[in-house]
C-alpha cells in the first residue's frame, strides 16, 4: 500500500512495527482543528490507495500470531526484546503537546499523571480481540501491560531528575535510547514536547479532536498551575486497570482516593481544563468529551454494532467511519 500512497503537502504515513499498520503523522500543528485537518488529509490519501481503514485500539477478528513483523532495523530489534508480546497489534492515539522549555514539560507531565485514568476511559474503544468480547473495554491497555517500560513512571522534579532516571532505565534495560521506554506518558526532549500515548486510537475524527483537544488544554493548565500532589504508581496503575475495564462505565478514584463515576469525573475535568481550552481555541471539541461519553465511547458503540449484527457489523461500522473521515467529519455517535 506505502508504494501506491500519494501524500497531501502536510503530514506523514509510515509503516508501524507490524506490517498490517500504518501510522499517521502530522507535522507540527497551531491547535486541535489544524492537528484533525492535516490527519483528515493523511486518512484520504490512505483510502486512496484502495486499502481499508480502521481506527481501533486492537482488530476485532484477526487471529493472534498473524501479523508479520516489518522488515527494520528498529522493529527487529523490538521483537527480539519482547518476542510472544507482540503477537497482538495494538493501536495507540499518541499526542505530543509542545512546550516552551524543560522546566515547563516537567510539570505538565507531573501534572498529566492524575488525569490519565479518565483519559483511558473516555478514549476505550478495543473491546473485541481474537474475534471474540474480552470483557474490557480497553484489551489494548491490558495487552500493553505485557511489554516492559508501558507504565506511568514516577513524578519527576525536575529535567535533570527524569534525563538521569532515563539514562539509567536505558542501561538496566539494554536498549538504544529513551525512545524505548514505551510509557504511557513521557518528556519527549528530541521534538521538545510531552507525549501522551496511553489511548486508544479512536473510529472517528471528531472523537480524536475531542481527546486532543482534553490533552492540549490539560498540558496547558498544568504546564502554567501551581503543582498538586499526584498519585502514587500502585493507585496510579489500580485506576489505569478499571479504566480499561469499565471504560465510560467505569468509576476511578477521584483525588481524596474516592471512587466515583466517569461522567462525574469528566464535568470537573473540563471545567479545570475550559480556560486554557478557550485560549487555544478548542472549547468546542473539549465539550463534545460529555457526547462521547453519553454515547458509550468507542467500546460502547462497538458493542452496540456487535449485538445488531455481530463482529461483522463491527469491521463494517469501523470501516465506514475511516472512510467518511476521508470526505468530512462526522458526529461522534456515528
Amino acid at each position: 500500500m506505502l508504494d501506491r500512497l500519494e501524500l497531501p503537502e502536510r503530514g506523514e504515513v509510515k509503516g508501524e512495527i507490524h506490517a498490517c499498520q500504518v501510522e499517521l503523522i502530522t507535522d507540527v500543528c497551531a491547535n486541535v482543528a489544524d492537528a484533525v485537518g492535516v490527519l483528515q488529509g493523511l486518512r484520504r490519501s490512505v483510502l486512496a490507495t484502495g486499502a481499508g481503514l480502521i481506527g481501533a485500539g486492537t482488530h476485532p477478528t484477526a487471529k493472534e500470531g498473524d501479523a508479520e513483523i516489518t522488515d527494520s532495523e528498529r522493529y527487529e530489534l523490538i521483537s527480539a526484546l519482547l518476542g510472544d508480546a507482540l503477537a497482538t497489534p495494538v493501536s495507540a492515539l499518541h499526542v505530543h503537546v509542545g512546550m516552551p522549555d524543560a522546566a515547563a514539560a516537567i510539570r505538565a507531565f507531573n501534572g498529566l499523571r492524575r488525569h490519565l485514568p479518565l483519559l483511558e476511559a473516555i478514549a476505550a474503544n478495543s473491546p473485541f480481540r481474537h474475534g471474540r468480547d474480552t470483557g474490557l473495554a480497553s484489551v489494548r491497555e491490558v495487552t500493553l501491560r505485557g511489554w516492559p517500560r508501558s507504565g506511568a513512571p514516577r513524578e519527576m522534579e525536575s529535567f535533570d531528575d527524569f534525563w538521569s532516571f532515563a539514562a539509567r532505565l536505558t542501561a538496566v534495560a539494554d536498549v538504544p535510547d529513551y525512545t524505548y521506554h514505551w510509557w504511557k506518558l513521557r518528556p519527549h526532549p528530541r521534538l521538545g514536547t510531552v507525549e501522551i500515548r496511553a489511548l486508544d486510537v479512536q473510529a472517528s475524527l471528531s472523537q480524536t479532536a475531542a481527546l486532543v483537544a482534553a490533552i492540549h488544554a490539560l498540558a496547558r493548565h498544568e504546564a502554567e498551575a501551581e503543582p498538586v500532589p499526584g498519585p502514587p504508581g500502585e493507585i496510579l496503575e489500580e485506576a489505569g486497570f478499571r479504566a480499561a475495564r469499565g471504560g465510560v462505565g467505569a468509576t476511578l478514584p477521584d483525588v481524596s482516593g474516592r471512587l466515583r463515576p466517569v461522567p462525574e469525573l469528566l464535568d470537573e475535568m473540563i471545567e479545570l481544563a475550559r480556560p486554557c481550552a478557550h485560549e487555544l481555541g478548542c472549547e468546542a471539541e473539549l465539550g463534545s468529551l460529555t457526547e462521547l461519553v453519553e454515547a458509550g465511547g468507542g467500546a460502547g458503540i462497538q458493542r452496540a454494532a456487535e449485538r445488531e449484527g455481530g463482529l461483522q457489523a463491527v469491521l463494517e461500522g469501523l470501516l465506514d467511519r475511516a472512510s467518511r473521515d476521508g470526505a468530512q467529519r462526522k458526529s461522534l455517535s456515528t
